[in-house]
């Protein structure tokens, strides 16, 4: 699939980004891509270019870019357990720095990017976000009721503003939780949260999975949950996003 290299203007500076869209040319549902804490790598290039060869042009920002371009810190091929602690350490201030305030101006301008570019069609759009990316995902979602048609988030931590932070939401809901991220009893609360809205939801664990089981340059990569999450995305985007 062609990829572009993309400068974005946002309320705070450039946000570097990449997009991934299908070769047949014309215009395709456009879909906002936020990336787990590891950020942009070739992993997240891949995963994005396999979603726009089904028809979608898939935008990827840069979370981090007001501390640099991608890659902001340097990664290691594969993210083992011996790399995790020196990673965590260089990473957590930049996820702390990004507080919800930026990350909604930075949605705003996200948004406005992805709807005016030529290759994108008219109408609502998705977003989807893998693990903070799935938290930034759903404040987008929920920021933007009637542009957002479609909301996945997967081994996020959707529920961590509080069960009213989702009551904007008008988007189809699908959130693809990791067995070691929350009990049985905490999913029970967020779906009674979701119920409360009125929209459409699945909202499960994968069975056997830990934190990060999509991402195929870690430990904890499941290729059966990687699978369950396509699974579970295309159809979601099917029913909600307009072809041209």
């Amino acid at each position: 699939m062609p990829t572009k290299t993309l400068q974005i203007s946002t309320a705070d500076g450039q946000a570097d980004a990449f997009a991934a869209l299908p070769d047949a040319g014309g215009r395709h549902p456009g879909v906002l891509m936020y990336a787990d804490g590891f950020g942009i790598r070739p992993v997240l290039r891949e995963m994005a270019r396999e979603l726009a060869g089904h028809g979608y042009y898939v935008l990827v920002p840069n979370l981090f870019y007001r501390h640099g371009p991608a890659p902001v810190i340097e990664l290691p091929e594969h993210i083992g357990e011996e790399a995790r602690a020196g990673v965590f350490a260089q990473l957590i201030p930049l996820i702390e720095a990004h507080t919800a305030d930026r990350v909604l101006r930075d949605a705003d301008a996200y948004l406005r990017f992805l709807t005016a570019q030529p290759e994108v069609s008219t109408g609502p759009v998705a977003v989807i976000g893998y693990c903070i990316g799935g938290l930034l995902a759903t404040r987008t979602a929920a920021a933007h009721p009637g542009q957002i048609a479609a909301l996945a988030a997967f081994h996020g931590p959707v529920g961590a503003d509080g069960p009213d932070s989702l009551s904007e939401l008008t988007a189809e809901v699908h959130f693809g939780h990791a067995e070691s991220d929350l009990t049985s009893e905490a999913l029970g609360e967020l779906n009674k949260a979701l119920d409360a809205t009125g929209v459409g939801y699945t909202s499960e664990i994968y069975p056997g999975t830990v934190h990060g089981f999509t991402m195929s340059d870690t430990d904890a990569f499941d290729p059966a949950a990687l699978q369950l999450h396509w699974d579970r995305l295309l159809p979601l985007l099917g029913r909600t996003l307009a072809r041209s």
